[in-house]
């Protein structure tokens, strides 16, 4: 009987390891967020117009003590009109957390960002309520479970350089979420282990990513996607004319599903796509990427090969060729 006993529990405990080590090689990501306890942190808030020009920096030395911190830098609506903290510079520390920047709604599939979504002029509605201009220079961050840096809808014309990445995140290092553009990453170290792609392009356009190094993808180096449908929120802006040029990426722990470029990752391949159907128009209408009229140029891959950059999109410009048939075996 004990024999009988213990060969059952044997029996269940290997189901469940299979079960989970099949979960991770589905999604690293949300395993990791499933499974790892959430730290506690503390909030560090720069909010609405009073909040405007705000600099923060940390001399040379850790920001709030080296606690574990989150910055929200987040608009206010009041009297019936959106005030932005535009112009806030987090600069010269170090950060032990994260820093997310917050217009309509905290993600995408926020109440008020799905609500917007559903009529014409969502782009134009997200970037009027979202925060314009953070700079976040020469800043190393140590993340601890959470990305370090997330651009909620909407956000334009950030600039994060000449930072330093360090630490783990159950998700990438920065994101670019949807309605955003026109911000520049560059000069920027990755080392920073994460369980997705490093830099996420979601429906984000016209953003330049220059000159980073990238130590570790281990999960993918850049992607450009649009997060079809998630929360019912239907994506309007498509991940196109973006530059992606002069960047370092070490492939040696690169996975076996993964690139160090991608173009049009996603492409409808989410069982949440269709969340957002009914509207004629955005990711409602095609649940495809769109990850058009990008130019990858110049970047540098140890060791090169065919995981070094794919295009499902159409009209990009990846080393001076725009057409696939005219591009040189890597």
């Amino acid at each position: 009987m004990k024999a009988r006993r213990w060969k059952l529990l044997v029996v269940c405990l290997s189901t469940l390891v299979l079960a989970a080590a099949i979960f991770y090689l589905i999604s690293p990501s949300a395993f990791m967020k499933q499974f790892s306890p959430r730290p506690e942190s503390q909030r560090l808030i720069i909010s609405g117009g009073a909040g405007r020009g705000h600099i923060l920096d940390g001399g040379g030395g850790w920001i709030n003590e080296g606690r574990l911190t989150e910055i929200v830098i987040q608009s206010e609506w009041k009297d019936g009109r959106w005030e932005r903290p535009d112009g806030v510079v987090i600069r010269n520390g170090k950060l032990r957390g994260s820093i997310r920047v917050i217009g309509l709604g905290r993600n995408g599939e926020a109440e008020g960002v799905r609500e917007s979504s559903t009529r014409l002029g969502h782009t134009g509605r997200a970037r009027e309520a979202a925060p314009w201009g953070v700079v976040i220079s020469h800043l190393e961050i140590v993340a601890e479970r959470a990305m370090p840096i997330y651009l909620a809808p909407g956000t334009t014309e950030a600039t994060i350089e000449d930072c330093v990445f360090t630490g783990w995140s159950v998700a990438g290092a920065i994101y670019l979420d949807a309605e955003s553009g026109n911000h520049t990453i560059r000069n920027n170290d990755f080392a920073v282990k994460c369980y997705r792609e490093v830099i996420c392009v979601d429906g984000s356009a016209k953003n330049r990513i220059e000159g980073n190094r990238f130590e570790r993808i281990d999960h993918g180096g850049i992607y450009l996607y649009r997060n079809c449908g998630e929360g019912g929120t239907v994506r309007h802006q498509t991940p196109r004319e973006n530059i992606i040029r002069d960047n370092d990426f070490a492939l040696s722990t690169l996975g076996f599903r993964d690139y160090a470029i991608w173009l049009g990752s996603r492409n409808g391949r989410r069982t949440y796509c269709h969340l957002d159907d009914g509207y004629p128009f955005g990711s409602s209408l095609d649940n495809r990427d769109f990850a058009n009229d990008n130019v990858v140029a110049e970047n540098r891959f140890t060791p090169p090969g065919a995981r070094s950059v794919r295009d499902d999109g159409e009209g990009n410009v990846i080393d001076g060729f725009s057409r696939p048939d005219e591009r040189p075996a890597p």
